[in-house]
């Protein structure tokens, strides 16, 4: 009705019939039988749902009501196929990116979502990689550990083109990551859907490192390409990468992501595992682009005496938002659970934190940690902190923590006391303030890359 107020999720799902993102958009990407089927009914779920809103609890504090979803058009969807533009190649930077983090064991490298490059050093007998659909078990595999998809989620379920594997046989002891670089590029709108299975089978040993990278992004940008630094123009672009973990019985995974996309991109990602008895799951999350980037890790133990570490940096500046949503869910005697994020917002830029512990009946001796620490440097920066726990049993041992303030005002007294200029005072404060969470990278090929990228952001360099 004319002058009537319109619910923001109403009028963004308007907009998303009006778009490109259709059943039969979905349907008419390539693939198997099986794969275009699952995809049109997550694009007609998707379709009849209502659009998550901030006034939604797990949405809070975000700006998803701001998200125009008919600025966008999954690649592939349309006119083409979906490499008829892929945008600049990446491939001398990508490949010194690589290099920098030292020997792997396999690579996997992804373009607007279409599979590029599979290459091993690991047999068969030990290591699967590549073209999900390629799998055998790929069918049961995919929403395996995501098994009630919502939101986001489907869209990436109805245009995801090329879901990649990582399948680590039973037993197999791999002591090099297998790196995963998924790079974003392309056109202004273009939407973005990369899908990762990762399966660590019972008993072995492996890491995996996976990239989400913008052609703009620092990352990449800053890598001479040919003995030349330059960079790709920064476009807007919707990226919605979804990771499923399966970390099986007396098995030990080391998972780092790392999302460099370029400022003008709004990122909705998922990162969601389940770790089996014994089992060990050591993750690590760096988030430094993005307009709008959202993260959600969810990760439930579903056997006794399994761990997760959950560890992530994160750097803010200019005005972008970064979002973190966490969700540690004991459903196992003996279960331990220990997570740290750590992050700074400059400028305009804001944060979001909020987690979740949650034990549930017969979760006895379940041991959890949850502790967020935001460092705000300037007064127009923002960080939110909402640590939530969720109990139903009793001999459990739990705790959860957060801090937000400015830079320690005694500290930079005693540095400045010595002699040391304030920028320079700041920038170390910040360095040592890093410090402990970088030592905590799970795969050590990915620390000197990760230590510079904080160290850009944060001008540490300068010091």
């Amino acid at each position: 009705m004319r002058g009537e107020a319109r619910h923001p999720g109403l009028l963004a799902r308007e907009a998303f019939l009006l778009s490109t993102f259709t059943a039969e958009s979905a349907a008419a990407l390539p693939g198997l039988a099986w794969l275009q089927h699952r995809r049109r009914a997550a694009a007609e779920s998707f379709s009849s749902s209502t659009l998550p809103s901030e006034k939604d609890e797990v949405w809070r504090y975000s700006r998803i009501d701001q998200l125009e979803l008919d600025r966008f058009h999954p690649v592939g969807a349309g006119p083409g196929s979906p490499t008829d533009d892929p945008g600049p190649s990446p491939s001398d930077r990508m490949h010194a990116l690589v290099d920098s983090i030292g020997p792997r064991s396999g690579l996997v490298v992804t373009i607007n979502g279409v599979l590029a490059t599979v290459a091993s050093s690991v047999g068969d007998d030990l290591l699967t990689l590549g073209r999900a659909t390629e799998h055998g078990e790929m069918e049961d595999l995919l929403g395996s550990v995501v098994t009630d998809p919502q939101d986001f989620l489907l869209l990436n379920d109805a245009f995801a083109i090329d879901p990649v594997i990582v399948d680590v046989r039973p037993n197999a002891v791999i002591d090099d990551p297998v790196v995963i670089i998924h790079v974003v590029g392309g056109k202004a709108g273009d939407a973005v859907f990369p899908r990762t299975v990762i399966r660590n089978g019972a008993g072995s040993t492996a890491g995996v490192v996976e990239i989400v990278v913008d052609m703009a992004s620092g990352l990449l940008a800053d890598v001479p390409s040919n003995g030349v630094r330059g960079s790709a123009p920064t476009l807007e672009h919707l990226v919605v990468p979804v990771t499923e973990i399966q970390v099986a019985d007396d098995s030990s995974l080391a998972y780092v992501s790392v999302q460099a996309l370029g400022s003008k991109t709004w990122q909705l990602a998922h990162q969601a595992s389940t770790i089996g008895a014994n089992a060990t799951l050591q993750s690590f999350a760096v988030a430094l682009g993005g307009s709008y980037a959202r993260l959600r890790t969810d990760s439930a133990l579903d056997g006794e005496s399994g761990t997760s570490m959950l560890r992530a940096a994160f750097i803010g500046r200019d005005d972008q938002m970064l979002d973190f949503r966490t969700l540690q869910d004991h459903r196992a005697p003996r279960t331990t659970s220990d997570l740290l994020f750590m992050g700074a917002v400059a400028d305009h830029s804001h944060s979001v934190y909020s987690g979740l512990i949650r034990v549930r009946r017969g979760a006895v001796r379940s041991d959890a940690m949850q502790t967020n620490h935001n460092l705000v440097l300037d007064e127009g920066a923002h960080a939110d902190s909402v640590p939530n726990l969720d109990i139903e049993e009793n001999d459990v041992k739990c705790s959860h923590g957060s801090t937000v303030g400015p830079v320690d005002e005694d500290q930079r007294y005693y540095l400045e006391s010595r002699g040391v200029e304030p920028d320079t005072a700041e920038r170390l404060i910040i360095a040592g303030f890093f410090e402990n969470i970088a030592d905590q990278v799970p795969i050590a090929g990915t620390r000197s890359m990760i230590g510079r990228a904080l160290a850009d952001r944060t001008g540490v360099h300068g010091a």
